[in-house]
């Protein structure tokens, strides 16, 4: 009998400003199938935190960056091969461009339509191609 696949609660900012989103890149992780691919920024929810609350918190702790959520904007499960996640995007505001890369090894601001040219994780792959109807 195979164990089960760990699962996680993951969420996602679509951080905008100036009229540009912001794609982070991820550096060397444990699976070659994620490692240095692009996402939108975010983390883990914890017990007893908001979908919101654990946006705010890992922005600032990868980050250093206070953003506004403004809206849920959809919900993705996605299964990869050693895990899966439930992966819920919000759009968020920010005020700067200007935020610490602690945890990323580059990021770009781009318009949605340029997004499709970036190597993006699974998942976040999925929400680029529906993107426009979510703007």
């Amino acid at each position: 009998m195979t164990e089960p696949l760990p699962h996680y609660h993951v969420v996602a900012a679509l951080v905008e400003c100036e009229g540009n989103y912001l794609c982070v890149q991820r550096g060397k992780t444990k699976y070659e199938y994620t490692s240095y691919k692009y996402e939108f920024p975010g983390g883990k929810v914890e017990a007893g935190e908001t979908e919101a609350e654990a946006l705010k918190r890992e922005l600032m702790e990868e980050m250093n960056y206070e953003v506004e959520v403004v809206r849920h904007l959809t919900t993705i499960c996605h299964h990869y091969s050693d895990f899966s996640v439930t992966l819920s995007i919000h759009l968020c505001k920010a005020k700067t461009k200007t935020f610490e890369m602690r945890e990323h090894v580059a990021f770009r601001w781009l318009k949605p339509q340029e997004m499709l040219a970036l190597p993006w994780v699974a998942a976040d792959q999925q929400f680029i191609e529906e993107l426009p109807k979510f703007l």
